[in-house]
């Protein structure tokens, strides 16, 4: 089977523009961005971060560097998975970077779900303001009291009363859901019983930010972070009450949408992971050019040789094993792609935090402080171990195809 994971000479062309933006405006107003945070109340953008985040999305869209994440489709480039994978990569080097080009989570997923399985009126109310970045989105499936990793357990009610579905129930970890632009969230419900098969038993249903009944309790830490203003949020819904044309595709097509929506995600963090560990290691490898100690640079003492080589070969696998995943979403099949996507699921973060790490200890005590990116760099992707699934859920998928190989028993 022949594999290509090139790309075709005009998105080179504007990869190389997206990357040139990344370095060359995006970058050098990062430091200035995360300094106004904790400026005032943590829960909204200061004026200067609006005007850094705004200014920049004006800019990419000028330039038409938009909606790059739109693969397959009229409305955008028509990049494959394998030809987004590279520009997610250069996004991933700055934590503004993918907000800029309207490529950020959890909005492209949301948007692909409204684009393909939203009524008219959602493309108009949710769908259109999402493309053009004027709104923000959240996607809520994780619950406190159950393991949402197993998303059959996910409870929240959504019971039919007339011409109106009524929620009761309570999710936490809804990353974006704190953004004072979020005005919606897609909620993963439970809507069928015993009657039904434990796959058809949940829905996915859309619920306006404002609607009455919603109470968000608290926003949830990171490691002693709340990743203000962004956010991600614990919320009570009692009694909430959306029309019942809100349900999308009809009861019990939630999983039917959610695996067309996480797949395509998981690929995408993974390759803004693998930017993060090439942004670390180039901040190592200069760290070690630069400072000196016992009469040395740094890359000359020590194991520092070796551990900048082992950090660059495991990008490069990494990187490969991602582009392969994408190439099988390319494929159409998105069972034979569910694999591979679950490998690189927990190669790449592991793979990251392993650069990051080592970046931090080139720098010393400064490597956790404010004074680089590699502290907050860390947090997000050791969180990335969690999202869209535990590196466990993901190895057990993996196990299982192996042992299937050698068994007509059920694994």
């Amino acid at each position: 089977m022949d594999m290509n994971f090139g790309m075709r000479a005009e998105n080179r062309k504007l990869l190389d523009r997206v990357a040139a933006m990344v370095r060359d405006e995006i970058m050098p107003l990062e430091a200035e961005y995360q300094a106004e945070l904790g400026k005032g109340d943590r829960r909204q953008y200061t004026a200067r971060q609006s005007e850094i985040l705004e200014g920049l999305k004006a800019r990419a869209k000028e330039q038409g560097l938009w909606n790059f994440w739109l693969t397959d489709s009229d409305k955008g480039f028509g990049l494959s998975t394998v030809e987004y994978a590279y520009f997610a990569e250069e996004m991933g080097k700055t934590p503004l970077g993918a907000e800029v080009f309207n490529c950020a989570a959890p909005d492209t997923g949301n948007m692909e779900v409204f684009e393909r399985y939203g009524t008219e009126a959602m493309k108009k109310e949710w769908l259109a303001p999402l493309l053009e970045g004027k709104i923000r989105s959240a996607y809520l499936m994780t619950e406190p009291d159950v393991a949402s990793s197993d998303a059959t357990n996910v409870s929240m009610s959504c019971v039919r009363d007339g011409d109106d579905y009524v929620l009761n129930g309570e999710k936490w970890w809804a990353s974006g859901a704190g953004d004072p632009r979020c005005k919606v969230y897609i909620v993963m419900v439970k809507t069928g019983g015993e009657e039904h098969s434990k796959h058809q038993r949940q829905s996915m249903i859309v619920v306006p930010a404002a609607s009455e009944g919603i109470e968000v309790l608290r926003p949830m830490e990171v490691y002693g972070h709340d990743d203000a203003p962004h956010g991600h949020m614990h919320i009570r819904f009692t009694n909430v009450r959306v029309p019942a044309d809100s349900i999308l595709l009809g009861e019990g097509r939630g999983f039917e949408i959610a695996q067309g929506r996480l797949g395509p995600g998981r690929i995408h963090h993974c390759m803004r992971a693998i930017g993060q560990a090439e942004s670390a290691l180039e901040q190592m490898c200069k760290r070690s050019l630069q400072r000196e100690a016992f009469g040395k640079k740094l890359a000359h003492l020590g194991a520092n040789f070796d551990i900048i080589a082992e950090c660059r070969m495991e990008i490069e696998m990494a990187r490969l094993l991602c582009l392969k995943a994408a190439w099988y979403m390319d494929q159409g099949d998105g069972r034979a792609a569910a694999p591979w996507i679950s490998q690189i699921k927990v190669v790449a973060p592991r793979v990251a935090l392993k650069v990051i790490d080592e970046a931090v200890q080139m720098f010393g005590a400064q490597g956790i402080s404010q004074d680089t990116p590699l502290a907050n760099a860390w947090t997000h992707v050791r969180s990335l171990r969690l999202a869209d699934g535990p590196d466990a859920v993901h190895r057990r998928q993996v196990a299982r195809g192996e042992l299937r190989k050698y068994t007509q028993e059920k694994v």
